[in-house]
């Protein structure tokens, strides 16, 4: 079995500001790269904030963000928001040669569909969306319920995923996310019309991510209808710079 390290770097009222998580990946980062530390996992909550990616254009930065900083970051995607309530990690793992960069995001999205099956709410990918999404159905459109953008350096991960458990979904009326207009965004709690805290969440991402993240073959969750982004074909939204 891969090692494979859990470290809850700031929740609840300790939540970890955005700048400062930023700087502890990048030292884990650079530990993992050399060899120093096995593969990590960050997991956290942000105080309110949004991040845009590489791809995002200006018209997509939220007009008002209220309390939220926007920060520019170096990951692939669009623009998301992150903020209390909402599971966010930053898987820094090495990988294999035979894992490709398209194959980890599967398996990241992969362990967060097996969370949410856990918890009663059936989810899949949406070829052409990155994330774990709901289909549309009588409680509302088809709608994202985790968002992914990442970025490999040296062949070692960063970034990860943002899991929304019992966040104020009304911070996504301020901007549209990842720049797709034409769906909905939700929650664990929302779904299920009960509060999911985060604490609730975490034995199960933890055991998900340690399976999926030890590289063995596994069995892929059907997708759903190709849903590619407006002006757009498929994307990952995926970094992977040659440094």
């Amino acid at each position: 079995m891969i090692e494979l390290q859990f470290q809850e770097a700031g929740l609840g009222d300790d939540a970890i500001d955005y700048v400062e998580a930023w700087e502890l990946q990048r030292q884990v980062h650079a530990q993992v790269t050399a060899g120093d530390r096995p593969g990590t996992v960050l997991l956290l909550e942000h105080p309110p904030v949004f991040t845009a990616g590489k791809r995002t254009t200006p018209d997509e930065r939220p007009a008002d963000p209220g309390t939220a900083a926007v920060i520019d970051v170096d990951r692939g995607g669009k623009i998301t928001f992150h903020g209390p309530g909402q599971l966010v990690g930053y898987p820094i793992v090495r990988l294999p040669d035979h894992v490709k960069v398209v194959d980890y995001v599967r398996r990241v999205e992969e362990a967060l569909i097996a969370v949410c099956a856990d918890f009663g709410v059936t989810t899949a990918r949406v070829p052409g969306r990155s994330g774990v999404w709901l289909r549309a159905d009588a409680r509302g459109p088809e709608r994202k319920i985790a968002a992914i953008g990442i970025r490999v350096s040296r062949g070692v991960t960063m970034h990860g995923f943002a899991l929304n458990c019992d966040v104020d979904l009304g911070w996504y009326d301020r901007f549209v996310p990842c720049g797709i207009a034409d769906a909905g965004v939700t929650s664990l709690s929302q779904e299920l019309g009960r509060d999911v805290p985060v604490t609730e969440v975490l034995p199960s991402v933890r055991r998900h991510l340690a399976e999926l993240l030890a590289w063995q073959p596994y069995d892929a969750t059907p997708d759903y209808e190709p849903r590619p982004e407006p002006g757009r074909g498929p994307r990952i939204p995926v970094l992977t710079p040659g440094a």
